[in-house]
């Protein structure tokens, strides 16, 4: 009997382990929620849609107050943003910050589980002077008006960053921010370590593929099997193109010594269409890139620099924004239709989130007529900022060009739902192992 129970106490435990790590292994899966739509689902509607979905973070680009009541009570925490165009006004005047915190945060918090603010999107890579001042004197005087209702630890203050922000990011280990934003960027930075709150940026490992489309650099951003790109600097081979972007991130946060200083991957995404002169977009290729890096999340492998966690990532995007303007793959990156369905399968559903087997990549039309390689420099220029109520297209985020380096679970539940179920399985854990030691004598 002692070993009979014994036995059983051994099985229950490693199931007790297996919930505790899927409590916690969701909370990390977000997606983007764009609206420059005409053909969008009611809020109410998509809060359902995204309640059966491990999907457990929601950034949005403004503060659209439906979709934040729609959220509320739904164990789904909220990214909001303030528009570029209200930065001036709220670096200026404190009294502007709390007038905005009182119309797009109060009256719906705690019910909707508003977790970051964003102030401004890809602000450092503008080229609008007034702007990248102001940024920081906004950001503070927000800070001060959430510490002054007594939320400001509740509630982080960031910006989101586009990848033009780093002057390097080949190979990983020599990552770095370009210099002529190295003094705004460092106010930031000291920001973001004293508040605790996160640094978003967009990688596009899609963006990177298209200056240099080879096959090989297909595969590798695409999670699929090939040759690995070393890093020359530390010896790691790099296995995907995801793993390289952010670590050479975290390299350039640490050369300025912030590594303390969190990441949060606001937006990636692969369009599953697109014009026939564009290199990459396809059904099959979105499919193996968002499902492959899903599963890479949901591994907790992490990446070389960040061995053993994954970082928050928000899918670029719930749905297609058909208003947006520019090629057709800006229109095409939405992983859910108007009327619910799924574009593609890439295992999000609660009843079913096994990701499931991608196609083979498929390779650039030969009537395509993509840019030729190019080698690791400065970004270009991104476009002008976005208004207020716009989001702003994915190809403002251009990457540095072509690194040459790198279990499903069921679906979880929130953060605050997390520690509730280890706190209880804790208990449990702790009866399964006194039972049988009673007994044994």
């Amino acid at each position: 009997m002692a070993n009979l129970l014994h036995n059983s106490s051994f099985f229950l435990l490693l199931c007790l382990l297996h919930f505790v790590l899927v409590a916690k292994s969701q909370s990390f899966i977000g997606i983007n929620y764009g609206q420059v739509a005409d053909n969008l689902p009611a809020p109410e509607a998509t809060a359902k849609l995204l309640q059966s979905t491990s999907i457990k973070k929601v950034r949005l680009y403004g503060s659209d107050p439906a979709i934040i009541k729609a959220l509320a009570n739904t164990g789904i925490g909220i990214m909001i943003g303030v528009a570029n165009g209200d930065i001036p006004p709220m670096a200026s005047d404190p009294n502007f910050a709390k007038g905005w915190l009182s119309s797009n945060v109060l009256p719906f918090y705690p019910a909707s589980e508003i977790i970051v603010i964003n102030v401004g999107n890809e602000v450092m890579s503008s080229n609008d002077q007034n702007l990248m001042t102001n940024l920081l004197p906004a950001m503070q005087n927000l800070q001060k008006a959430l510490n002054d209702v007594s939320i400001g630890g509740k509630i982080k203050v960031s910006t989101v960053h586009s990848m033009a922000v780093m002057k390097q990011s080949d190979p990983p280990s020599s990552g770095s921010f370009d210099p002529n934003i190295g003094d705004l960027l460092k106010g930031l930075l000291e920001f973001n370590k004293a508040t605790g709150s996160p640094f978003a940026i967009n990688p596009y490992p899609f963006f990177a593929y298209q200056s240099d489309p080879r096959p090989d650099t297909l595969a590798f951003c695409l999670f699929q099997p090939n040759a690995g790109r070393v890093d020359a600097g530390t010896k790691i081979k790099y296995t995907n193109m995801f793993d390289a972007q952010v670590d050479a991130i975290r390299a350039a946060l640490n050369a300025m010594g912030f590594k303390e200083v969190e990441i949060v991957i606001a937006e990636t995404g692969w369009p599953y269409k697109g014009d026939s002169n564009e290199v990459g977009p396809s059904i099959e290729n979105a499919k193996a890139y968002n499902g492959n890096l899903i599963a890479h999340l949901r591994s907790m492998v992490g990446t070389p620099l960040m061995p053993g966690k994954s970082v928050d990532t928000y899918l670029f995007a719930m749905y297609d924004e058909d208003l947006k303007p520019g090629p057709t793959s800006e229109r095409s990156f939405g992983l859910f239709k108007p009327d619910l369905t799924m574009s593609y399968d890439v295992g999000l559903s609660k009843a079913n989130n096994q990701v499931p087997t991608p196609k083979t990549p498929v390779s650039p039309s030969p009537n395509a007529s993509p840019k030729a390689p190019v080698t690791l420099s400065p970004n270009p220029a991104p476009k002008a900022p976005v208004t207020p109520t716009l989001v702003p297209t994915p190809n403002t985020t251009v990457t540095p060009l072509s690194p040459k380096t790198e279990k499903s679970v069921k679906a979880g539940v929130s953060d605050s739902q997390s520690q509730a179920n280890i706190n209880v399985g804790m208990l449990v854990l702790s009866q399964i192992l006194w039972y049988p030691m009673l007994h044994m004598r």
